[in-house]
């Protein structure tokens, strides 16, 4: 497999693995890094042996956001193709794998770093993890979906003061105002979270790839487009061997056996 220089990638038991690997800058990402984030979940969604993706970070923070030494140089790339090349592509695809992504996030998740994180299908943190917005401090807007994710999760009113005043938030306190699904230990933290993504890996891919989908757009649709929706998806998910799979193992009481097809 392919050896990337700001990330780390594999795949094992059917889990593809994204750790980014910047650790000597808290994993700020910069145009390469981004660059083989973006690779890599093009792989991910074309192998058809990865059912579940798990992202995390290596070192003390899961990542910092971007890497100011970038935006800073005047031969490197400006705001606008940072955001279209870089950040709003990783958001976009996650968005639209359709395979369940689990973020696990193993210490600070600022700025685009937090808005990634909570891009994800199922945000996890450890007992000392935090996040923050941090664009506000140095003038700027929340990107990487972050003014689109974060309403959604917590709230109009949290969403604009977590935003505006860029306060840092334990992984405890985002779990309380839903921001995330739940913490771990720090010590257990890296096998739980994982576990997560390796139950999802045996689970019936298709059926929660039309879930995501289903999810994905009940915030734009009014109550009858959602109800044809889930009768367009739920007709094609009631046609997959992971369905007929499921109700023969329910009906001979047996564990099922999901290929994700």
């Amino acid at each position: 497999m392919k050896q990337y220089n700001h990330i780390l990638f594999s795949i094992e038991n059917s889990v593809a693995r994204i750790t980014f690997n910047r650790p000597q800058v808290f994993n700020s990402m910069n145009a390469p890094m981004r660059q083989e984030i973006l690779e890599v979940l093009d792989i991910c969604a074309n192998d058809p042996s990865v059912r579940a993706v798990y992202i995390t970070g290596s070192g003390k923070a899961f990542c910092a956001g971007q890497d100011l030494q970038e935006v800073t140089d005047p031969n490197g790339p400006s705001l606008t193709e940072i955001i279209s090349s870089g950040y709003n592509p990783i958001i976009l695809k996650i968005r639209a794998l359709e395979k369940p992504v689990v973020c696990g996030v193993n210490g600070v998740a600022a700025g685009a770093g937090a808005n990634i994180a909570l891009a994800c299908d199922i945000t996890v943190a450890s007992g000392s993890a935090s996040f923050t917005q941090a664009f506000s401090r140095i003038g700027l807007v929340p990107d990487s979906g972050g003014t689109w994710t974060l309403p959604r999760l917590v709230g109009m009113q949290r969403a604009a003061a977590l935003t505006m005043l860029s306060d840092k938030i334990t992984a405890l306190e985002a779990a309380a105002i839903g921001m995330i699904w739940k913490t771990f230990p720090d010590e257990t933290f890296a096998i739980e979270s994982l576990e997560l993504a390796e139950i999802l890996a045996k689970m019936p891919t298709r059926g929660l790839a039309y879930t995501k989908q289903a999810l994905n757009q009940s915030f734009s649709h009014d109550l009858p487009a959602q109800l044809a929706l889930e009768d367009k998806l739920q007709t094609a998910a009631g046609q997959t061997h992971d369905y007929r799979e499921g109700v023969a193992a329910f009906l001979e009481k047996r564990k099922p056996e999901f290929k994700g097809e």
